[in-house]
């Protein structure tokens, strides 16, 4: 009649078979038992266990005035009179505060952290334990140590779980801006409307809080207006994507073509417009033309190989798709997806794992064909006057080609590759005004294709600006 807890089962798989059968077979359970499983989202978790359990989640809340009031319902009167200090209040609500922002800011993805960070419960804890114990130390004449409440938040607590510099610098702000003795005054705000409540109960602070707004501009983490754009544009995009996975996907007519009849014409139409596939001997004899030693021809000798992998992948899925359709071979797990997906008009599994992202099947596919157009025109008539720089699969490793076919240009000058460093300029030229390579004395290459997202460019007098109005 005990209550079994397992946790963690997301790493032990293989287990949980044996755990299933062992409760299904039981002659005689007791009707007080129960077994509790942990685990995090896994896709080969068992489906038969899943299904005959009761489901629970236990998400962060959604806005600030949820995480506080989440925070404060936690709080007890004990805690919020354990140190006399007049500092102690303040602190606690400015590090639950601090929780509640850098928590919400994941759902902004890369605008909101560049490496989503696991920020819970324990990281306020700890922090409020810190805060308590500090205060404990230093008496009233010395004041708190701001350097060391900063330095524990933003490199400790919370900068503990950063590996980005650049995170690591946002978290040091926060500490700086929110931390201090300025906090005290009458006019310090987290944002306009955000202050920090005066109270002496708990039940004062959760009135405060209840009247915060439900729904919290990015201005309050310190974002443009404009990233609540992009959030809700993914959170619609994720919902929709879960609707179509979740669609029926028997094969039956209904007034119109089948699922696999569908498929079937989409896989003639791509396969009639893929590409040959590259002859090793003739790429090899190209690149000798060219200088097969030189960086850049060496990249594109790496790019033509993945570009090579992606046609053969492509062709072969399409063609057994064809073959499992008409019933010649076995539908296999993997095909089953690729039909799914084409269907869908989204990218099949074996194909995004070896190529780019983009919005739908026709996108990618279009781009497929742009990509290798660039290629086999650059093996064929030798290195182009402008590169589509967003059509490499390794930027980086043509940047870094670049850098090294231009040093050993200068090695008479001194240069070293470590010294040299990129140097971008916006031109005013479009794609059809470029007849040549850049000027001998300048060097370096051309490039198109990049873009800016929140911003954009003004060419008249070459600088940012505001690509959209805010909203």
């Amino acid at each position: 009649g005990g209550w079994l807890l397992l946790q963690n089962c997301h790493l032990g798989l293989e287990f949980l078979n044996e755990l299933m059968d062992t409760i299904t077979t039981k002659e005689s359970v007791s009707e007080d038992f129960r077994t509790w499983i942990t685990t995090e989202a896994h896709p080969e978790f068992p489906i038969n266990l899943l299904q005959s359990s009761i489901k629970f989640t236990n998400e962060p809340p959604q806005g600030v005035k949820a995480g506080l009031k989440r925070t404060y319902s936690a709080v007890t009167q004990d805690l919020l009179d354990v140190s006399k200090m007049p500092q102690w209040k303040p602190l606690l609500y400015a590090v639950a505060f601090l929780h509640t922002t850098v928590q919400e800011r994941r759902k902004f993805g890369p605008l909101g952290w560049n490496i989503p960070y696991e920020f819970n419960q324990a990281d306020l804890t700890a922090s409020v334990q810190f805060v308590q114990n500090h205060l404990n130390d230093v008496e009233n004449k010395h004041g708190v140590n701001w350097s060391c409440v900063r330095y524990m938040l933003g490199e400790v607590q919370y900068g503990g779980r950063v590996t980005d510099d650049l995170d690591k610098a946002l978290l040091n702000t926060y500490a700086r801006v929110w931390f201090g003795e300025h906090m005290f005054s009458e006019r310090f705000c987290f944002y306009k409307g955000y202050v920090i409540p005066k109270g002496n109960t708990v039940e004062d602070y959760l009135q405060y809080i209840e009247q915060l707004p439900v729904i919290d501009t990015p201005e309050v983490f310190g974002l443009h207006p404009n990233a609540d754009i992009t959030h809700q544009t993914n959170l619609a995009n994720e919902t929709f994507n879960t609707i179509v996975s979740i669609q029926p996907k028997d094969s039956s007519d209904r007034g119109g073509e089948t699922r696999e009849a569908v498929v079937q014409r989409l896989a003639d139409e791509m396969l009639e417009k893929l590409p040959p596939d590259y002859n090793p001997h003739e790429v090899k004899a190209q690149l000798q033309k060219m200088g097969a030693i030189q960086p850049i021809n060496i990249f594109l000798r790496q790019e033509i190989d993945r570009m090579q992998l992606v046609i053969s992948r492509v062709r072969t899925t399409l063609t057994d798709l064809k073959l499992a359709i008409d019933g010649t071979i076995i539908m296999s797990e993997e095909l089953q997806d690729a039909l799914d997906n084409i269907y869908d008009a989204r990218i099949p599994k074996l194909w995004f794992r070896i190529s780019w992202e983009s919005t739908t099947l026709g996108f990618w596919f279009t781009e497929l064909l742009e990509r290798n157009q660039q290629f086999s025109s650059w093996l064929q008539d030798g290195r182009p006057n402008q590169f589509w720089m967003t059509g490499f699969f390794n930027p980086q490793g043509f940047l870094t080609a670049m850098r090294q076919e231009t040093t050993r240009m200068n090695l008479a000058k001194g240069w070293e590759l470590d010294s040299v460093v990129l140097c971008s300029e916006v031109t005013k030229m479009m794609k059809e005004d470029v007849v040549g390579p850049p000027p001998a004395d300048i060097g370096g290459v051309y490039i198109h294709g990049l873009f800016l997202e929140g911003a954009g460019w003004d060419r008249r007098n070459s600088k940012l600006i505001e690509s959209a109005p805010k909203v």
